[in-house]
């Protein structure tokens, strides 16, 4: 049997869990913080198992502190790898960030000095992960607030290291992208253009929010919001470029009706189906991909959009 295809998906929120198994969509997958599920047994991980009889789901982790000066915790990592056993992950993605530090979480994803000795360490747990998880993991761009000093590293060419040092995929998270740019003032539309296509296997699309004090001169990558539509200007614009990617819908606060989110969902699977790379617009250093990439459990793309 061939594997389902992903097309566009949501963020599974628990006031969801019916509407996400009754619902029927081409190529409609769901995604889930895995922290909120490791456990042995009960009701959520329950309902977590009814929707991933439905549809694929992905696991996005939010704790493995990649980025930390110490190795990811090996019992999480155990349990996250059961989970994953279990639920048979599409795709699993982590943040290039650090959460942990002396045995104590913080409820944030944490910058760091992009230097040499950080890309050997970040290398070096996200081998660590691969290894537990027996798959290769996407690993998210951040958003920025502030100028970080001592940075040795060019972003993307950070990360483009990583995944050519231990395998992993990107990805590409293209709101990070508009708020990091307006925070700091830069390109939204160069930054993305520069940005390795043939190694992203998955793109997420959220909204954002003004800082209370600050307005427009800080934005808040918060997930409470519609995607803002120059968001959706910059995904077109992306898969212009590279063709089409699993695409996610994230949302956390203020949560809306699930047709609401539904909806945003066929806005980006429209451009899914309408996003045809070309030949001109493809970076040589970076080819586009083969029509398919094989994620852990399911195809990124396909007979859903029609190929």
């Amino acid at each position: 049997m061939p594997s389902p295809a992903l097309t566009a998906g949501l963020g599974l929120k628990a006031e969801h869990y019916d509407a996400a198994v009754s619902a029927r969509a081409c190529g409609l997958w769901f995604e889930v913080h895995p922290e909120n599920y490791m456990v042995a047994g009960g009701p959520r991980l329950g309902w977590l198992e009814a929707v991933r009889e439905q549809h694929p789901v992905s696991l996005h982790s939010v704790s493995l502190s990649l980025a930390g000066e110490s190795e990811p915790d090996a019992a999480h990592l155990r349990r996250l790898a059961a989970l994953a056993v279990r639920i048979r992950p599409a795709l699993i993605s982590e943040h290039l960030a650090w959460s942990a530090w002396n045995g104590h979480y913080f409820p944030d994803l944490l910058p760091f000095a992009r230097t040499t000795e950080a890309l050997h360490r970040i290398a070096a747990n996200i081998g660590r992960a691969q290894d537990a998880l027996g798959t290769a993991i996407a690993i998210e761009n951040p958003s920025h607030y502030l100028r970080f000093d001592g940075h040795a590293w060019d972003e993307i060419d950070f990360l483009a290291e990583l995944a050519r040092r231990t395998g992993c995929t990107l990805l590409l998270d293209i709101n990070n992208v508009h708020v990091s740019a307006r925070n700091l003032g830069y390109s939204a539309e160069a930054w993305l253009d520069r940005f390795p296509q043939a190694l992203v296997s998955e793109i997420h699309l959220a909204g954002h929010s003004q800082d209370p004090a600050l307005g427009e001169s800080l934005l808040i990558d918060s997930h409470d919001a519609p995607v803002a539509p120059e968001v959706w200007a910059l995904y077109r614009r992306f898969i212009e470029r590279a063709g089409a990617r699993p695409t996610l819908i994230e949302r956390d606060g203020n949560v809306p009706a699930f047709d609401a989110l539904m909806h945003e969902r066929s806005m980006a699977e429209a451009t899914l189906r309408e996003g045809t790379p070309t030949r001109q617009s493809r970076n040589a250093s970076h080819p586009a991909p083969p029509p398919q990439i094989r994620t852990c459990g399911a195809t990124a793309y396909g007979s859903c959009l029609g190929s």
